[in-house]
């Protein structure tokens, strides 16, 4: 990612008597709505699942649009894996979004915050990952959110940058901004507590860190997930307490897995990872359902909703649905590899749906003729063991040549040929 200029933003520790903030707040001047900011508000609310207060929203929207002043939008991230999929770039597809209008998108790494690490959502507390872990993984999501973000107009910060020089007296300071009782309300550690699950002290410390960066970067919309409500809310809370105008919090959410029921996840092998091969990223997305396609265009597409909509009503009037889910895979494919990928990945798609070979499949060169059809698919990286390329035979999945073989005992004679298993692997093998 390159040497970042590391500036600090501490602002002034002790909050401001509360008659100057509510002063403050009266000499707001309410700013004209027009279409253009009602525009604004409607790409917003797309896809979204809270949108919090929405009428602050609209007027910090209007505000900007008087004064050409563009408003300050910040994610954070823990960068607590080193890839992503695609169900994680929901909240980027948002931040891109707004982007586009014109406002200044921050994409804060939370090097800090992931020394303490975020118990949200967890009924155990996650241990902290080493510095070394974080700055390995920072650099791939940041790299990864290129690929939806504009980098060129994208403000890229650290925590550590205003967390680290508050030392053991701000932190004292900070954290008697916020109470026990308070802390206590959110979900998972009430649920913890009260199922005599330990809660360690420090884990109070990440929504007050993840707050204290909003006071930090003055953000006029913090996004996240549906999990991350409490830590959102947090940042309002604080920047009150700092005398600034509180932020307003977007919630988006988790998008479904490849089956339409369960949120994506690797571990129920339903994701789409953004780094996979081109081919296999189109075919993904084709295998989804006609309806969940629909969900799909609205959290993942870059289209407009009139575009969208207007797709959506081609189909409804006989439209193949396919065409629809071919836009998507192409639009996805090219989003993370390139348009020429794309291109490639639908004709590859066709050729396979054909029956046909691939263009471009691996060469494999193997020697012990006559070899056992299992052998040689184990050995040409086709099935992971003998036994699973029985299985394969057995269900009918296993060609040499475009010939289904069902013969398990079979023994390949030297020569070339072309093995396929199941509709997307191939091989041309040559055994000696």
């Amino acid at each position: 990612m390159g040497d970042l200029q590391i500036r600090l933003i501490l602002p002034p520790l002790q909050p401001l008597p509360l008659e100057k903030t509510l002063m403050n707040q009266a000499l707001v001047t309410k700013y004209p709505v027009t279409d253009k900011t009602r525009e604004a508000l409607a790409v917003t609310l797309r896809g979204c699942e809270e949108l919090i207060p929405q009428e602050d929203w609209l007027q910090k929207l209007a505000k900007s649009e008087a004064t050409g002043v563009p408003l300050r939008i910040k994610l954070g991230l823990d960068p607590t894996a080193p890839d992503i999929h695609i169900g994680h770039t929901v909240v980027l597809n948002k931040m891109r979004q707004l982007q586009d209008l014109g406002h200044q998108v921050i994409f804060l790494i939370g090097d800090f915050t992931s020394l303490i690490g975020d118990p949200s959502g967890r009924n155990s507390t996650r241990p902290p990952l080493t510095p070394e872990q974080i700055k390995l993984n920072a650099e791939t999501y940041y790299k990864q959110a290129s690929l939806v973000l504009d980098p060129a107009k994208t403000e890229i910060r650290y925590n550590s940058e205003w967390s680290l020089p508050l030392g053991s007296m701000g932190m004292i300071q900070l954290a008697a901004k916020y109470t026990v009782a308070r802390m206590m309300e959110r979900n998972d550690f009430h649920d913890r507590f009260k199922a005599g699950t330990p809660i360690s002290v420090h884990e109070f410390l990440y929504p007050l860190m993840q707050g204290y960066d909003s006071v930090a970067l003055k953000s006029d919309l913090e996004l996240g997930g549906t999990d991350q409500k409490f830590n959102l809310l947090m940042g309002r809370h604080l920047q009150a307490e700092y005398g600034q105008e509180p932020q307003c919090i977007l919630t988006m959410p988790l998008l479904e897995g490849l089956d339409g029921v369960d949120k994506m996840s690797k571990s129920k092998n339903n994701y789409i990872g953004i780094a996979e091969d081109a081919n296999t990223m189109f075919a993904k997305v084709l295998s989804i359902s006609d309806t969940l396609m629909w969900r799909w265009y609205t959290l993942l597409s870059f289209k407009s909703l009139a575009e969208i909509d207007a797709l959506k009503k081609e189909v409804e009037g006989g439209r193949n649905p396919k065409d629809a889910k071919v836009m998507l895979a192409k639009e996805i494919t090219a989003r993370f590899h390139n348009a020429a990928a794309a291109e490639a990945a639908e004709q590859d798609f066709i050729n396979r749906s054909k029956g046909g070979i691939p263009d471009d499949i691996p060469e494999v060169n193997l020697s012990g003729a006559p070899m056992g059809i299992g052998a040689l698919l184990k050995a040409a990286g086709l099935a992971p063991s003998t036994t699973e390329a029985g299985r394969l035979i057995d269900g009918g999945g296993v060609r040499i040549d475009g010939a289904v073989i069902s013969d398990k005992g079979l023994k390949v004679e030297a020569g070339t040929c072309v093995v396929q298993v199941g509709k997307r692997k191939f091989a041309k093998v040559t055994l000696a």
